[in-house]
């Protein structure tokens, strides 16, 4: 009795290839933070440097440069200033142990984001992710003649209604933004879940509407005046703060009902647009496995 055939061999190939796929896109997780998850800004050597006034919500810290380089103090700080020593400023937390556990972590979270693949390659030398409207993925782009994000548009990140929804972003190079460029969030979309992976450092134009825990290999400056949602984490150089306003971005459980934007931006008020990318990618492969198992038993029931 002979049940299969070349036919039927070849379905089943396309059905363990089409379920393959279908895992690989919804197994985009988070990237995980670990200790570094509670510090809206964190840097190496030498310092973290400041034009008051700033306004951090989240903990702060500096290692393995001593606390001296800390240039924050505790009343532009919501949340704890550590240090890896006794000189940091007024109020901060002498705890190395802390720091370092954070600064490996931050190690554990920049080469994960690395390393995460396939990724969609943004092409181009210049404004790579102006104007555009993104959906959940990895995107990689590399360095850019004036800046990766201009003031002409801003870049979108859409999170089709999932508000787990996760963008990572790898950056071969630097990543700079334009002043008064602007990232924005739509439809569920979470800064929470958004990471930027920087190969070298991060250069934050005057006035920049920044969403996303940018995680340098080595500096992060910011111009003036920037809103961030999300965090500035420098594994190996500095921070540059110049009336900087950084806000440790934190997952809400659910999100329904309303647009998500980032900060200082206006909320549209639109709902979640009704997407089903999701729930195809259940369908169709699910049809593939239907069709396979009914050529199956027909064929067995004629060999009878």
């Amino acid at each position: 009795m002979k049940i299969f055939n070349k036919h039927s061999i070849a379905i089943g190939l396309v059905v363990t290839f089409v379920l393959g796929l279908t895992g690989q896109v919804m197994a985009l997780t988070t990237v995980s933070l670990g200790t570094a998850n509670s510090f809206a800004v964190l840097a190496g050597t030498p310092n973290i440097t400041n034009v008051p006034t700033s306004v951090i919500t989240g903990d702060v810290g500096l290692s393995p440069a001593t606390g001296a380089g800390i240039g924050l103090t505790t009343a532009q700080v919501t949340g704890t200033i550590y240090a890896v020593d006794a000189f940091g400023p007024t109020g901060s937390v002498d705890n190395p142990a802390l720091l370092t556990t954070a600064k490996n972590d931050l190690t554990t979270a920049y080469l994960d984001a690395a390393g995460r693949t396939p990724a969609t390659v943004l092409s181009g030398s210049d404004n790579q992710l102006g104007g555009q409207t993104l959906t959940a993925g990895i995107y990689s782009f590399g360095g850019a003649s004036t800046a990766n994000l201009t003031a002409a548009s801003p870049l979108t990140l859409d999170g089709q209604g999932n508000s787990s929804a996760v963008f990572i972003f790898q950056a071969s190079s630097t990543l700079v933004t334009a002043s008064a460029s602007v990232v924005r969030l739509v439809n569920g979309a979470q800064a929470c879940n958004v990471f930027w992976q920087v190969t070298s450092s991060a250069t934050l134009g005057t006035g920049s509407t920044f969403v996303g825990t940018i995680m340098a290999l080595t500096s992060i400056a910011d111009n003036g005046s920037s809103n961030v949602s999300g965090r500035l984490l420098a594994r190996n150089g500095a921070v540059t703060l110049n009336m900087t306003t950084v806000k440790v971005s934190t997952c809400a459980t659910t999100t329904t009902g309303t647009t998500t934007t980032s900060p200082t931006l206006p909320n549209t008020g639109l709902a979640p647009k009704n997407d089903n990318s999701s729930l195809w990618s259940i369908i169709i492969p699910a049809g593939f496995v239907v069709a396979l198992a009914s050529l199956l038993i027909a064929r067995k029931r004629r060999a009878i």
